[in-house]
């Protein structure tokens, strides 16, 4: 495990220090701040799928998801 400092500013974390890697890491986040902060929880509810909609914005694609989705791999061999 590394330990680091940074900062966080809307919405992006720069790290003091930049550590070399080959692969994505894990990370775990602190915030360390002397206010209160409010954290944005936003979750998604069933209400956010909706059939419906998802017809509704899909009404002028015309093609077979399978066929594309074989298509695209026989593309890749």
């Amino acid at each position: 495990m590394i330990q680091m400092s940074g900062i966080y500013d809307k919405g992006k974390i720069t790290l003091d220090k930049k550590i070399a890697t080959q692969k994505p890491v894990k990370v775990i986040v602190t915030f360390v701040v002397d206010e209160d902060v409010e954290v944005e929880n936003k979750r998604l509810t069933l209400g956010d799928f909706s059939f419906t909609k998802s017809r509704e914005l899909l009404k002028d694609v015309h093609i077979n998801l399978s066929d594309a989705v074989i298509e695209e791999r026989r593309s890749h061999l």
